[in-house]
């Protein structure tokens, strides 16, 4: 698979070898169909490692359960295929041309994920039970996935591996999408029951804050290693 770090010149290269003639073929991995095991297990790994996204479903299978915590999970999924989709159709070339809205976007991104850092944190049992603090909703969590830096890093790796120069555009990108969506889909109920089983667990206030906390903590460390990663 090619280098990329997540960057805006790795997430446009896709986008301006389609459209470029005389581009330089990076090599991918011969044809979507024929790495399809590859991509499934890129896609895997991508996917269960833990980032913003499975942070937050943990946390909100701890506070709140798995049924109350499905439009959160369809929400990531569904936002993040339509992601590569379009990315993977062209419009990344939007940020080669207009590299300020990539650097909005993580600045709004930040922010955001720092906000719902403390949310997490606050989110006592009192509060929940009160009807204080709710899950995101679908279309919150769907368009949180412009802002999550993990997102992009994962679609620019998607995007440049596993597509070829000259081939089967649409049917390349269809795979991508589908075999991603699925990933995530099966990532975030995972680690959403995961939280779910430390909920039942964590009986105590006491416990409970000191979850929330923790996993306020790893959100907040996400948006310090993506501020180091982008410095560096």
């Amino acid at each position: 698979m090619a280098d990329f770090d997540g960057s805006v010149s790795d997430i446009v290269v896709f986008s301006s070898d389609r459209i470029c003639p005389g581009a330089v073929d990076r090599g991918p991995i011969g044809t979507v169909s024929e790495s399809v095991p590859a991509l499934v297990a890129f896609a895997a790994v991508m996917s269960f490692t833990p980032g913003p996204n499975n942070v937050m479903v943990t946390a909100s299978g701890a506070n709140f359960g798995l049924r109350r915590s499905w439009p959160h999970i369809f929400g990531i999924t569904f936002g993040f295929a339509v992601i590569i989709a379009i990315l993977g159709f062209g419009a990344a070339g939007l940020f080669l041309a207009f590299p300020q809205i990539h650097l909005a976007l993580k600045w709004v991104g930040a922010t955001y994920l720092l906000w719902l850092a403390w949310r997490i944190a606050t989110a006592g049992r009192t509060q929940i039970e009160g009807g204080r603090v709710r899950p995101l909703t679908f279309l919150e969590a769907a368009a949180f996935q412009w802002l999550n830096p993990k997102g992009w890093v994962f679609a620019a790796g998607a995007l440049s591996a596993f597509t070829t120069m000259g081939g089967d555009l649409i049917g390349e990108v269809a795979t991508i999408t589908g075999v991603i969506a699925v990933a995530c889909m099966a990532a975030t109920t995972t680690w959403c029951a995961f939280g779910v089983a430390i909920g039942r667990v964590l009986r105590s206030d006491r416990a409970l804050a000191a979850f929330n906390w923790s996993m306020a903590a790893l959100l907040a460390a996400s948006v310090v290693a993506s501020a180091m990663a982008d410095s560096g």
